[in-house]
């Protein structure tokens, strides 16, 4: 045990009261001659949080001393919320008077000052800034004569920075830019910045994604160093790769991918025995290339995921690595693990082996392709795959019967249908389609789903060290708002105490094939907990899993490189008491930066989709869609059209008559005409008007 976790453990205790660093050097009997080295770990352990100094010099843990430590959401409307690192508490308000110079994003301690009433959050004030989140803000110059200001792109950033006149460097009204803060917002101050790139004016190519890439600070390019290790990898497997290997080359496995992938994680093989079925999941092994604590190791770390934006990806591995020696590129030798798992006829597991293996996939396979042979029986496609049919067939078969498992034990399955927006060659956005998820897609995730699951069990049993994927339990207020809503609908939610998945698996299963159908699905989802990584299995809820990690796309995902890191050290028994402390340690670690990057990536991937749906749909203005009314407000109906782009046809718009929101029925009703607008009504709509900044899309009812 360190001397920073034996103070921590020593503060914990019940009968500890704070105390001074001279009382804490006669408490812990350490010799006066020490007393730097006391005070040099107070000093470390304070920044980050970990304890607390009073104003009387006292040091102490935060919850000990009403406290809380979390980070910081900001609002646009000037206050924020504080979301408590511990998971067991609730948010808390913060309003502007009480942020003392705290910004979004920022690690901060709260004191709570009122109490949680009824469905109002507690209230509480920022005490301390722990960490500060953005050093750099993305906005847009306002000039003035002798100052300007950046207006944040982020709307959370809710200060506009000040800029002095011999600070601007030459930018311009109106450019997009990236200001350094110089000096923290105060109570009634603004920060103040300073222009350090100028990134062009918001309508010029490229300039709309690119300022989204810095506002979440994404790394374009790799460090030198990086690039200096990636040169000493081979772009091939050499002999001295195969040594303890299983040599699986000359079986039949292929990849399934979309038509863009580059970056081939996983690859399938399945075998049809006399009692069920043997398949196979190959795993590209990157963790033999990208050795720990190397260079390569430790950016992959900070990048945490590979970021899949709509016109680019910024991969977490070097293209030399993603695109090539560890992507499972078609007919040429491949470095894997592989998860062999035997199944009986129902889908049962019988028994499985995980096994460093080379391998060398027969076909680079796409879902269309896999699609068109299985569901549009399209006889072309048949003949050009034919000696592959038997092995489609058979994955079929297998991944119908591990999703008819999986639904059995109350596995939820949202069926939101994702935008997938289609460039031109100057990034200009020239339609917006439905992702489809077909069987192609569906084979491939239940057999992911079924070597996540293999894995995290293996070595949960092991009492080993891993990277879980868990998603909680949800919370009781918020299950209570989803039965009300449902409730309006028409729907009944049953055992909201203690529930289950089984429980919402059948309110999804009702609203299938129904009007309401997508909003039943949405509004579930938010009712549910975020899935997160972390170094404690607690299982998945919207797996019904008790056991699941990631382990199936190592090329793109960080976590998934330290559980095949885990799971080579426990198959070379290298994994003694020592080395399951040091794995403790930063299984906890990596879990909490790879929730946070994982989270920075879902809302940069997001934004760019909406900014380009945005762009396509201002193209279209005065043009009229068919639509169905997808969410009905106090002011007015939000409508969907087929290519899943939603919009506001606010009431102020619906010229023909008075409407009132009825809470109770969900509608919207005219006073005179008794003209009624529900949840799945059709309706045609024109597109009034687009608000780029906001990525809102306006329309009017023809």
């Amino acid at each position: 045990m360190s001397f920073s976790e034996y103070l921590l453990q020593f503060m914990k205790e019940q009968a500890y009261k704070p105390m001074t660093e001279g009382e804490l050097l006669t408490a812990l009997n350490i010799d006066p001659g020490e007393k730097d080295f006391l005070i040099k770990t107070l000093n470390s352990m304070e920044k980050q949080g970990l304890i607390v100094k009073n104003r009387r010099g006292r040091y102490g843990v935060p919850e000990k001393m009403n406290l809380i430590i979390g980070q910081l959401e900001g609002h646009p409307g000037g206050y924020g919320f504080l979301l408590p690192e511990n998971p067991e508490l609730d948010d808390i308000y913060v309003s502007r008077e009480d942020m003392n110079g705290a910004m979004h994003g920022d690690m901060v301690l709260v004191r709570p000052k009122v109490p949680a009433k009824g469905s109002s959050k507690a209230e509480g004030e920022v005490v301390r800034i722990l960490k500060r989140s953005h050093k750099t803000v993305v906005g847009t110059v306002e000039r003035g004569k002798q100052y300007s200001f950046v207006v944040p792109d982020d709307k959370r950033i809710f200060y506009d920075l000040y800029v002095p006149k011999e600070k601007t460097n030459g930018a311009k009204n109106g450019q997009k830019v990236v200001a350094k803060i110089i000096e923290w917002p105060q109570k009634r101050r603004n920060p103040v910045g300073e222009i350090i790139e100028i990134l062009g004016y918001p309508e010029e190519p490229g300039i709309d994604i690119l300022s989204i890439i810095k506002k979440y600070d994404l790394p374009l390019d790799f460090p030198e160093k990086v690039q200096k290790q990636v040169q000493q990898i081979p772009d091939e497997v050499l002999d001295e790769d195969l040594v303890d290997r299983e040599d699986f080359r000359n079986q039949k496995i292929i990849t399934i991918d979309g038509e863009d992938a580059k970056d081939l994680d996983d690859a399938v093989s399945i075998e049809v025995t006399d009692g069920g079925y043997r398949l196979g999941v190959h795993i590209a092994d990157v963790s033999y290339y990208v050795k720990e604590k190397s260079p390569l190791d430790i950016e992959a770390l900070k990048r945490g995921c590979s970021v899949y934006l709509v016109d680019r990806v910024i991969p977490m591995l070097p293209p030399k690595l993603s695109n090539g020696i560890c992507s499972l590129n078609p007919r040429v030798d491949r470095l894997t693990m592989s998860v062999i798992i035997d199944f009986d006829k129902e889908a049962n597991i019988k028994s499985y082996k995980i096994t460093p293996s080379v391998i060398k996939t027969c076909e680079r396979m796409t879902y269309t392709q896999v699609n068109k042979i299985l569901e549009d029986k399209d006889q072309e496609m048949i003949n050009r795959f034919k000696y592959l049919l038997d092995d489609l067939t058979a994955m079929r078969e297998l991944a119908e019967k591990l999703t008819q498992k999986r639904f059995a034990r109350g596995s939820l399955d949202f069926d939101i249908e994702e935008a997938k927006v289609i460039l031109d060659e100057n990034g200009h956005p020239v339609d917006v389609k439905k992702e489809e998820r077909r069987i192609g897609n569906r084979i491939i995730e239940e057999f992911m789903i079924a070597a996540n699951e293999v894995v995290a069990e293996h070595i949960f049993w092991l009492k080993i060290p891993l990277i879980y994927r868990i998603h909680e339990d949800p919370d009781d207020e918020k299950i209570r708002s989803l039965k009300e809503f449902l409730y309006g609908l028409g729907y009944t939610l049953k055992g909201t105490q203690n529930l289950k998945p089984k429980s919402l698996q059948q309110i999804l299963e009702k609203a299938k094939g129904k009007p309401e159908q997508r909003l039943v699905n949405t509004m579930l989802l938010r009712s549910l907990k975020q899935a997160r990584y972390s170094g404690m299995n607690s299982g998945h809820f919207g797996l019904a899993s008790l056991y699941y990690t990631h382990f199936t796309s190592p090329i793109r995902r960080y976590p998934d490189l330290i559980v095949h890191r885990i799971l080579r050290k426990q198959l070379n028994n290298e994994i003694d008491e020592k080395q399951e402390k040091k794995l403790s340690k930063m299984v906890e670690k990596v879990a909490k930066i790879s929730s946070e990057r994982e989270r920075i990536a879902e809302e940069a991937e997001r934004e760019t989709v909406d900014l380009k749906i945005a762009e396509y749909m201002a193209s279209k203005i005065g043009e009229t869609y068919e639509a169905i009314v997808s969410g009905v407000t106090s002011f007015g109906v939000f409508v969907e059209l087929d290519n899943t782009v939603e919009g506001l046809v606010h009431v102020s718009n619906m010229e023909d008559d008075y409407y009132h929101f009825n809470e109770k029925s969900m509608a919207l009703v005219g006073e005179r005409t008794g003209r009624t607008f529900r949840i799945g009504d059709k309706v045609k709509v024109k597109v009034e008007h687009v608000n780029m900044a906001e990525r809102q899309i306006d329309f009017v009812l023809v």
